[in-house]
């Protein structure tokens, strides 16, 4: 592709770094960013540089954060006595958009995966384990991926809670809300008669 300028060509290649997008898809945000007032794209660099250089990690939590405890952490609201364990920020996100969860959270940074050469030393498990003594918490809510690594790290993370008095659960898994069950696979349709729940009328 011919550019008419290097600076737009440069200002494509790292656009085009970013997942899912492509060199013409690039090229159209670049030449958008191009059309605006200065002042909206530079508030848009700022506010890109700021979150590179400013954000910080929770210290209790690791979760995402401005400053070193997140809101959710420092919230007097949240059940402590409830830990929910997830592999990232977005899994954060997605149970905090249901609504239907006051706990806290505990972001291991991925999950144990041997043929990707993540083992648990790098994860945020031993922080985890250090939480636990002296905390409230009764119940540790392993709300991992339903993976052969996601189960790998959900049984390591049992066995090192093991030696506390701690209720340790995962969620439900099963056929989806809509879902039809000639669609299902053997694995979730054998797990969801396994975990079968009572129905409530």
């Amino acid at each position: 592709m011919n550019y008419p300028s290097k600076l737009i060509e440069n200002a494509v290649n790292e656009m085009s770094k970013l997942p899912g997008i492509g060199k013409k898809t690039a090229l159209r945000l670049v030449l958008h960013l191009l059309k605006r007032d200065e002042e909206a794209t530079l508030a848009l660099s700022e506010s890109l540089t700021q979150m590179r250089t400013q954000i910080r990690y929770c210290t209790h939590c690791h979760n995402i954060s401005d400053a070193d405890v997140c809101a959710i952490c420092a919230s007097p609201g949240r059940d402590r006595s409830v830990v929910c364990v997830v592999e990232d920020t977005r899994d954060v996100l997605a149970i905090e958009n249901t609504a239907q969860y006051r706990g806290l959270y505990h972001v291991l940074g991925g999950i144990i995966s041997p043929m990707e050469g993540v083992g648990p030393n790098d994860l945020n498990i031993d922080s985890l384990v250090r939480r636990i003594p002296d905390s409230e918490v009764a119940e540790v809510i392993l709300a991992l991926s339903p993976t052969m690594e996601g189960d790998t790290t959900a049984f390591y993370l049992t066995k090192k809670l093991k030696q506390y008095n701690l209720k340790v659960t995962t969620i439900a898994r099963g056929i989806p809300i809509g879902g039809e069950l000639e669609y299902a696979d053997e694995i979730t349709l054998g797990r969801s008669i396994a975990t079968r729940v009572a129905y409530d009328i």
